[in-house]
């Protein structure tokens, strides 16, 4: 059975996984100076995550680190990203969408 009027615009599956993450707002004058927790949902596009920090905004451009392990590991890789959706949760949480925009090696930016 389909549902009609209800389009799938994701081009791939996510996946429920747990992974570490750090992110940094590219632009250190908004609120968020530097946010870690853990990710809902991963696919190769981007993932989502639970946050109780404020000040999110679609278009928000973030340093983020996926997964992240320790600071200074040389196993961090850290990846552009951009806030596509900011969803309110009853629990007073901020549920996060994070498109992938580029990725660059180690060295380039530590972490």
């Amino acid at each position: 059975m389909q549902v009609r009027g209800v389009q799938e615009r994701r081009r791939s599956r996510r996946l429920k996984i747990g992974q570490p993450l750090k992110v940094v707002p590219t632009d250190p004058s908004g609120g968020i100076r530097e946010d870690t927790g853990t990710t809902r949902n991963v696919s190769r596009e981007g993932f989502y995550f639970l946050t109780k920090k404020t000040g999110y905004q679609e278009g928000m451009r973030l340093f983020v680190t996926l997964p992240f392990h320790k600071p200074g590991d040389l196993r961090n890789r850290e990846h552009l990203g951009q806030v596509i959706r900011v969803d309110a949760m009853e629990n007073g949480e901020w549920g996060v969408a994070v498109q992938f925009l580029a990725g660059w090696t180690a060295g380039d930016r530590r972490n």
